[in-house]
Formats: structure tokens, sequence, C-alpha cells
């Protein structure tokens, strides 16, 4: 239950994708001026390092946020959302090197004004103390709550919120397979609690029927209720499973990733549309990297 650490993966592709969608959702809701509640489900650490023990394990930045930003200087400018995402991160960080990665807490709290807030859910232990230790650095008082509880049932004290605006960011590791279901299910009664608020899902593609499911039940269910929605993907590599000369098997890792958004933004398939098809030339690892983006109602 507790083995899932985010900070092997940070500023991965899947990350890319999913704070370049959060980074325009948030500045989109932000232009109004009633108050904003952001709630994050499954918060993780909130900071980590890029050139930490964890994230060099994995070297999954490398292929991530760390290519994206080693473009050449001739190449060609990059799309509205991917620079809005790039100057984010590298607003945490001092001079050229990019050492620090800021999870979802952070980069929505840096969008966020003074009368705006933000749960944060975190069930790890560890995890669940960085994110506390990295928030008070912040000195945020009031706007930003951490809380160290199960994100698929604490949700619910905080819709709808006072001021009626708000955006569910829901995203766990689906390490255990009756996420699927209770991401599906969190969406329904989020839309039956608060229909007019902002629902993002991410989930990793992976060769799990549930994994496909997912967005196709998501899409249908938004159908049901009347619901504009918004469905965009990264595949970055091949999901195939490599056998080597010697007949050893190496699994490719997380090949592809996607964002289901239900009432999004009216000004977020613009922005994606751009945005993706740079996203598999920069960061596209063979033949097979590709995007998909889709929306309705």
């Amino acid at each position: 239950m507790f083995s899932y650490r985010h900070a092997f993966h940070a500023g991965n592709h899947a990350d890319v994708l999913k704070h370049t969608v959060l980074i325009a959702t948030v500045q989109y809701l932000t232009e109004k001026d009633a108050a904003l509640t952001v709630v994050d489900t499954h918060a993780g650490a909130g900071l980590y390092r890029l050139d930490g023990d964890y994230a060099r394990t994995s070297g999954e930045s490398g292929h991530g946020l760390l290519q994206l930003a080693a473009a050449p200087a001739d190449a060609a400018p990059l799309a509205p959302a991917l620079q809005a995402y790039l100057d984010l991160v590298r607003s945490f960080n001092k001079g050229a090197t990019l050492k620090v990665y800021p999870g979802s807490p952070f980069i929505i709290q840096h969008l966020l004004r003074a009368h705006d807030r933000l749960k944060l859910f975190e069930l790890h232990p560890s995890d669940g103390r960085s994110l506390a230790g990295n928030v008070a650095q912040l000195d945020a008082g009031r706007q930003v709550a951490v809380l160290p509880e199960d994100g698929f049932e604490g949700w619910r004290k905080f819709l709808p919120p006072p001021a009626r605006r708000a955006l569910l960011l829901c995203d766990p590791s689906y390490e255990i397979k009756s996420d699927y279901g209770k991401v599906l299910n969190l969406a329904v009664e989020g839309l039956k609690r608060f229909p007019t608020g902002t629902y993002a899902v991410w989930y990793p593609i992976i060769p799990r029927p549930e994994a496909h499911d997912l967005p196709r039940r998501l899409k249908t269910m938004a159908q049901k209720a009347g619901k504009s929605w918004l469905h965009a993907t990264l595949t970055v590599k091949s999901s195939k499973i490599i056998t080597s000369a010697t007949g050893e098997e190496k699994r490719p890792g997380l090949p592809a990733s996607g964002m289901f958004l239900i009432n999004p933004p009216h000004t977020l398939k613009a922005a994606l549309a751009p945005a993706l098809p740079q996203l598999v030339e920069r960061l596209g690892q063979d033949r097979h990297a590709t995007f998909t983006l889709e929306s309705g109602g």
C-alpha cells in the first residue's frame, strides 16, 4: 500500500503532460475574481530533487523535463502551454541547471491568489511528512492545508466549496488495481455533489484492461451527465516487452499516459493542440510515439 514514491518518476514524460495541462487549467480558473478551491487527492511530497538518489536511480526526468528543456538554440519555439510549464519549473531553480522539480501542490500554489485555497491529501507516511515540511517553508498560512488522509475519502469535506468554484485533481499511483474504480466513483459522486466543478484525472496507459476502460467510462459518464469533457494522451514509446539476444526480457517502463477532464476550460483544447505534437517530437523514443486530443459536450 505504501510502496509508491513519486520521487522516482518526478519530471518524467507523464509529469510533463500532467503539469502542462494543470498549469493551463489553473491559469484559466484564476482569471475570475471569485475564490478558487483546489483539491489534490494524491499530493506526494510536493518538491523533488532531480539530482537526488531516487531520480538518478530511474533517470526518467532525462527523457521528460530535461529533454524538453535541452532543445538546441535553433529549435522551433515551444507552444505557449509548454513554455509556461518550463518557465514555472525554472522559477523553482537558480541558474540554468534544473535540480528541483515542483510537484502538483507547488505548481498549483505558485499560481493561486491570496484568497484561493489548496487542500492537499497524502496518505504515505514519509511523503506526507515531506509534504508538510515543504509546505511549511511557503509560509502560506491558511491558504494551504496538508491532510494525512486518504484523498479518495477526504475530498468530500471540501466540495462544494463556499465560493462554488473548484478544481479537483486525482492522480493516484494505480499500483492497486482498485484505484481505477475508485477514480471513476469519485468522478461520479463529485459531479453529483458539485456539478459545475472541474475534475482532472491523470492515468497511466499500460497493458491492463482497467487502464483502457477508465477513460471510456469517464467519457460515457460525462456524456450521460451532459457535461463537457477533454481527453489528452501522450505516448513516447512502445509498451511491448523487449527480448534481448540472450533471452533476457526488458520491460519498457511507462510508455504513455493520459489526462481526462470534466468541465475543462473552454480554452484548453486550443492550448494543447500545438503542444502535444511538439511533445511527441521532443520526447518520442521510437516510431510508436504519438498523441491524441479529443473533446465533447
